[in-house]
């Protein structure tokens, strides 16, 4: 099996002794077994954005292109990626049931508009200027902040907007006794 090992993946040997098709079969097993690892752990880490996910995407992707050049043994890295989504998995699953532990490690919203004016403490804690925030405002087709009641920078550094329910205006016409009174809401 070792032999085996040694003639496809070139197990043992030094990256620059590999040839093409054991880096090509390497990439193969990684990705699949990266991939089956991936899909046992959480989905999420690779959908959202947070630091705490981003982080395992790159590390991951690190560890497994270390193994397909060579300059990791594959079992040890696969072995590698598997305790690391673990951990997240373990992580994960802690902060759900701790909010502080959560915060800890996602991290949480900022608040930076309320009421249409902008937090300007809130905005440099966040370190976005006003042409960011206009920028993430046009983004949600948004020309200004008129009618925003809040609006906060996500753990995934995404603006969210929450918009105010504005009472429509109300006019009643009334063209003349005993005719019936017209009412028009404007929005």
């Amino acid at each position: 099996m070792e032999e085996l090992g040694r003639t496809l993946l070139g197990s043992g040997l030094k990256p620059d002794q590999l040839d093409v098709g054991q880096v090509a079969l390497r990439a193969v097993v990684i990705y699949a077994v990266t991939l089956a690892v991936v899909r046992v752990g959480k989905k999420r880490f690779m959908g959202r954005g947070s630091a705490f996910d981003v982080i395992v995407g790159i590390v991951v992707g690190s560890i497994a292109g270390r193994a397909i050049t060579g300059n990791a043994p594959v079992l040890t890295a696969m072995t590698a990626v598997a305790v690391l989504l673990t951990v997240h998995w373990l992580f994960s699953a802690l902060a759900m049931r701790w909010h502080g532990f959560g915060v800890l490690v996602k991290g949480s919203s900022q608040l930076v508009v309320r009421d249409g004016e902008v937090d300007e403490a809130a905005l440099r804690r966040e370190h976005l200027t006003h042409a960011d925030l206009d920028e993430d405002l046009r983004g949600k087709g948004r020309a200004s902040l008129k009618g925003v009641s809040e609006a906060r920078i996500e753990r995934d550094g995404k603006l969210s907007l929450l918009s105010r329910e504005e009472s429509p205006k109300v006019v009643e016409i009334k063209v003349r006794e005993g005719v019936q009174t017209v009412r028009i809401e404007l929005a």
